[in-house]
């Protein structure tokens, strides 16, 4: 199978109907209205790629009128139920992590707490984020059994031959085999995905991500006059090249004297950049900024010149984009799904190593002395155009009016699959823990019946009872100076639903 990669322009063909990257309902079927419930381990206050894309996809499908709820695990003393910006509502239910903010799974702890949020908010839909989250897949299964439509986005590329990707694809294999419809980041991720999971590519569409380009303009001011920063924000882990970083950052430090690095990120490899900084005493040149908040990354962004990612592997990186959207230069390496994200004029791409990347960044600020770059602005109105989350909740909805007209597989059928998909012995085995897993739903629905739950009061969707807010007289008429800025993670008043800790 041959998958043609199309490049954020516009440009390339794909190779035949089974890469169509978005299901188009028919045109005499009007887009309903759905019950949404998006499921990660991976949310606020976790800063991330997938947590961002979850937040972003979900305020705008309530604003094409969806219901969207969103389950995750509790974070500390954030528990029960949550209110965030435009009542979008959260469930931190109280299972337990296991490594990496990722939980525990059995298969059955979590269906009781899960049931009760699917029948409480009338769900249609669950959808699932990241191939790292076990509640997601958690999620998946338990939705299965209860005759639910599922979806599940794909976040991340993995390998094939190490032991923990051959153990993550297995368990893959048997979480999509009977899932709806599958959506990928970028066509490399589609590739892989259907490789790893065996998947029919015609149930996968491709679905980028995007940023909100209000929250990442650019400021030309802020960056230092007569010095070129160079901005790197990554998680400092080995996928993301740090060590790479490590071995550029001496050597361009001394061809450049008037060269700087900016590095907002936490993780375990922020030895390496330690050690790099102390050994070649590049204390004044080299800013460890640490982790940084969500709204803290474009002040730090505006303040560069050119964005560089060393990322050994990446399905789309929303960073780059990020970059590109305050008018930065950028330099990336050439991995994964990186070279469909942005055209050929808007960034520079590099082989992962130091050699080729040092060559990069050295084209980069030769431009930058010639003034050979365009303008940010002009930089950041070619970005906007290329990315939005509308245009991705448009896609999505189309991906959720198809897969409410599909079958959802009875218990005979799921067994059958597995067994047909997943191989003898492991099919053999899930497909027994599907049969349990029926048969604690009929114990849970015999003690609890899904008629005697309370149904939620919907906070979004076409039932909401929260009605616009009500826009106060602007605070400039008022003569108190310009209105404080919203921050759009802040949490609501504590509600009737769930405890607030």
């Amino acid at each position: 199978m041959t998958l043609r990669r199309r490049k954020a322009d516009g440009t390339g063909e794909r190779a035949s109907e089974a890469d169509t990257p978005v299901p188009t309902p028919t045109a005499s079927t009007p887009t309903q209205k759905h019950s949404i419930c998006m499921v990660s381990d991976f949310f606020y206050p976790n800063m991330g790629g997938v947590e961002s894309h979850i937040y972003q996809l979900s305020q705008c499908l309530m604003e094409k009128g969806h219901k969207v709820v969103i389950a995750t695990h509790a974070y500390g003393r954030r528990k029960g139920v949550r209110y965030l910006t435009g009542g979008l509502k959260v469930y931190y239910l109280p299972l337990q992590v296991m490594y990496n903010q990722s939980t525990a799974t059995s298969c059955f702890h979590s269906l009781p707490l899960l049931r009760c949020v699917f029948v409480r908010e009338a769900v249609t839909v669950v959808h699932a984020h990241s191939s790292f989250s076990a509640m997601g897949h958690d999620a998946l299964f338990h939705a299965k059994t209860m005759g639910l439509n599922t979806v599940f986005t794909d976040h991340s590329l993995f390998g094939f031959a190490d032991m923990s990707s051959v153990l993550t694809n297995k368990l893959l294999t048997v979480s999509l085999c009977d899932t709806t419809h599958i959506v990928c980041v970028s066509y490399t991720s589609k590739e892989n995905t259907v490789l790893r999971a065996a998947l029919d590519p015609r149930i996968v569409s491709v679905i980028p991500n995007a940023v909100d380009p209000t929250d990442f303009t650019p400021d030309p001011a802020r960056a230092p006059k007569g010095r070129i920063t160079v901005v790197v924000i990554s998680r400092l882990v080995y996928r993301k090249g740090i060590d790479l970083l490590g071995g550029l950052i001496p050597e361009l430090c001394l061809r450049h004297p008037d060269l700087d690095f900016l590095i907002g990120g936490e993780g375990p490899k922020r030895i390496v950049l330690e050690e790099v900084r102390e050994k070649y005493q590049l204390h004044d040149r080299v800013r460890l900024l640490g982790a940084l908040e969500h709204r803290e990354v474009r002040d730090v962004l505006v303040q560069g010149h050119i964005f560089l990612n060393t990322s050994l592997t990446e399905a789309f990186c929303m960073a780059i984009v990020e970059g590109a959207s305050c008018g930065l230069q950028v330099v990336s390496t050439r991995v994964g799904g990186i070279p469909e994200v942005l055209p050929d004029d808007l960034i520079l791409l590099c082989d992962p190593t130091v050699r080729s990347l040092s060559d990069g960044l050295e084209a980069v600020i030769g431009r930058l002395r010639r003034g050979a770059v365009a303008s940010p602005a002009a930089v950041h109105a070619r970005v906007r155009s290329l990315y939005t989350w509308r245009d991705v909740a448009e896609r999505t909805e189309k991906v959720y009016d198809r897969v409410c007209v599909e079958e959802v597989l009875p218990l005979a059928g799921r067994l059958l699959r597995l067994r047909d998909h997943c191989g003898g012995v492991a099919g053999s085995i899930f497909a027994f823990v599907a049969v349990l897993n029926f048969l604690f739903l009929l114990l849970l629905r015999w003690l609890v019946p899904d008629q005697g739950m309370d149904r939620a009061l919907d906070a979004s969707g076409p039932r909401a009872l929260w009605g616009p807010p009500q826009r106060d007289p602007p605070a400039e008429e008022a003569g108190e100076g310009p209105p404080p800025q919203r921050d759009p993670w802040s949490d609501g008043a504590p509600t009737a639903e769930g405890p607030l800790v």
